[in-house]
């Protein structure tokens, strides 16, 4: 079957799993990969890895301040965030390099 363009199916199938290989790759090397943020100074340091899972969190005891638990529940939850969006953001933009743009709401 000829598509738009002079393409056939073979051609398009032999693509696509040439991609769908480049992408699995590419997910093994970024899961790896180690992302560092901090927070309120330098205070708090959350590591995450590229599938967004916590390795490591560190929080300075000085802001642990039992009258006052909220404070630091918004200040971890801030590194946390800040965290996984570097993750996402370093994994988006490497992903890019091997999806075109027009397919990344395919995988």
């Amino acid at each position: 079957m000829k598509f738009p363009g002079g393409g056939n199916m073979q051609q398009l199938l032999a693509q696509a799993q040439k991609m769908q290989t480049e992408m699995k790759q590419m997910q093994e090397k970024l899961a790896m990969k180690e992302f560092d943020t901090e927070s309120a100074g330098g205070r708090i340091k959350v590591r995450v890895n590229g599938k967004q899972e916590i390795l490591n969190l560190e929080i300075n005891k000085e802001l642990i301040d039992p009258e006052d638990p909220d404070m630091l529940s918004d200040l971890v939850k801030v590194a946390i965030n800040d965290a996984i969006t570097t993750s996402q953001n370093a994994v988006a933009q490497e992903m890019g390099q091997v999806v075109p743009p027009h397919l990344s709401g395919l995988f």
